[in-house]
């Protein structure tokens, strides 16, 4: 039954993402689209991969390696736009 509710609730969220990308935000559009990705990511981590009931060690395990490949790749992004040439 939970399986249900959370495949429900990831269905809700691709809707919403669907509804919210037709509506012009400005400048919060990518930011709108980056918090409903991460309540899906969320869920998805929780109960299909079972990190819910998993062992605080690989819980953190799983927080550090996310937070340092987030890291990791915003630096990459920002390096690649601070050496574009824009005429």
């Amino acid at each position: 039954m939970t399986y249900f509710g959370v495949w429900a609730a990831l269905l809700v969220g691709t809707l919403l993402t669907y509804e919210v990308a037709k509506i012009d935000l400005g400048v919060f559009n990518s930011a709108v689209a980056l918090i409903i990705a991460t309540t899906k990511a969320l869920l998805v981590a929780l109960f299909f991969m079972h990190l819910k009931g998993a062992s605080e060690k690989l819980l953190k395990l799983v927080v550090l390696s996310t937070i340092f490949f987030l890291i990791l790749l915003m630096a990459l992004a920002m390096f690649d736009y601070g050496t574009r040439w824009y005429s």
